[in-house]
């Protein structure tokens, strides 16, 4: 497999059930799901994986159609690759993923602040208004790169770039995430994430 080659430890799972068994015995760094298994639909894998814990969560399938591919994000996946494809790409996205996941921050930015919120950027905590949010790993990424731009509209294929590491992808992968980051920071928090039409989003502004 190219990521051994690379250097990876590989843990493989055949079903969704041994899946499930491996992220409970111990959290890895990335998990490689794909849609199509014998047991269960990815999709529901995916959605019992987030539950479980905050790992980013790589989306491996061959449907291409639209609507998979926002089923997978809708679920909780952070990212997806369609089959076939060229192996080669699949670890540089590997790379990308956990490159930016240990990027740390580096002299005395160790936190984010803005209206109430607060991200702990050596911790990867976030609390607005003192409650602390439960955001999986691509909403974490999402949040700060907004959160370090305050003000600036930032059109959805820089947003991919710097927080999908591609400028590829669906863009409806950036409002799905904006979706669930308004949600979880209710009603007068969602206001915090403005929608530019026609370009991207904006935090605060006018």
């Amino acid at each position: 497999m190219n990521l051994e080659r690379e250097g990876f430890k590989v843990l493989r799972a055949d079903s969704g059930a041994a899946a499930i068994k491996e992220l409970r015995a111990g959290c890895p760094d990335l998990v490689l799901l794909d849609v199509g298994l014998p047991d269960m639909n990815g999709f529901e894998v995916c959605r019992k994986m987030r539950q479980l814990a905050e790992v980013y969560i790589l989306m491996v399938t061959a449907r291409g159609q639209d609507e998979d591919k926002i089923a997978g994000l809708e679920t909780g996946a952070d990212d997806y690759i369609v089959k076939p494809f060229n192996p080669k790409e699949l670890v540089a996205r590997v790379k990308a993923i956990l490159r930016r996941a240990d990027r740390s921050p580096q002299g005395p930015l160790n936190r984010l602040q803005y209206e109430g919120l607060d991200i702990d950027l050596l911790r990867r905590r976030v609390t607005y208004q003192s409650n602390q949010l439960e955001l999986t790993p691509k909403e974490y990424d999402l949040l700060t790169f907004l959160v370090s731009r305050p003000g600036e509209v930032l059109q959805r294929e820089e947003i991919l770039t710097e927080v999908w590491g591609s400028e590829h992808l669906d863009a409806r992968s950036v409002d799905v995430h904006v979706r669930y980051l308004r949600e979880k920071l209710g009603k007068q928090g969602a206001a915090l994430i403005r929608t530019v039409w026609g370009k991207g989003y904006q935090l605060g502004g006018k």
